[in-house]
């Protein structure tokens, strides 16, 4: 069994229920709303409630920032690339592909981000990267229970079978010569983002259609994983409501 922790987690897992949940462990100490809530679902479906000191959460999410709720889960159930591919969201596909992201943080946030997006799933890989933990899914405030995420053992080669599906792939890097919000996003495609510190590995990066990047204005010549992320699928989502209004 894996855990889960956190309001926002814990309740989007009981929304949307894509896990089977044993049962959830609530702190003795806290009483409110939000977590009423959380309680009265789980006895509506019939998931056992067993209220702990905080100290037992605690050892239970191995972390103090359980919020006072820890559910007892089976492991995160990945998908299958052409699943990603199958349940587009929009007129356009819509695919985020993490080249090597290790920091959970990292990965939490950009999961909420292209959940909100609009992003049909993400792809990570299985080695030398984060997984989705609980420490993810807490990042992530549910949104890991919603967006599909696929893991793949080789990104290079999952890149070569996008473009054979007629996924145009986009890179996101910082000697890339065009600007991010120059090129048109309403078209199927893939945003390929690289790992902390050294960005997208050489081969994938030769292999993408696209080269783009954020202009800089200061001295600093890059942004956060996530925080690139962000500015980019946010663009991709301006240009289709754009086209769509």
């Amino acid at each position: 069994m894996d855990v889960l922790y956190g309001i926002h987690a814990v309740e989007e897992a009981l929304r949307a229920r894509p896990r089977s949940i044993a049962h959830i462990a609530v702190a003795r100490e806290r009483s409110d709303i939000k977590l009423q809530r959380i309680i009265d679902g789980c006895r509506s479906a019939g998931i056992p409630v067993r209220f702990e000191p905080r100290a037992a959460l605690d050892r239970l999410a191995r972390t103090g920032s359980h919020q006072g709720v820890v559910a007892s889960v089976t492991a995160k159930a990945y998908a299958d690339l052409d699943d990603l591919l199958a349940q587009r969201r929009g007129k356009f596909a819509f695919i985020v592909v993490l080249d090597g992201v290790e920091d959970p943080h990292n990965l939490g946030a950009i999961i909420r981000t292209a959940d909100s997006a609009g992003a049909d799933g993400i792809v990570i890989p299985e080695r030398r990267a984060a997984g989705v933990t609980s420490t993810v899914a807490k990042i992530a405030a549910g949104a890991a229970e919603h967006l599909p995420i696929a893991r793949v053992t080789n990104i290079s080669r999952t890149v070569e079978e996008l473009k054979a599906k007629s996924i145009w792939t986009i890179g996101l890097d910082e000697r890339g010569s065009q600007s991010y919000d120059a090129l048109d996003y309403n078209m199927d495609c893939a945003l390929l983002l690289g790992a902390e510190g050294h960005g997208l590995h050489d081969l994938v990066r030769r292999k993408c259609d696209f080269l783009v990047s954020i202009p800089m204005q200061g001295g600093v010549p890059s942004l956060n994983v996530s925080v690139a992320a962000g500015v980019v699928m946010y663009e991709i989502l301006r240009q289709r409501r754009k086209t769509s209004d």
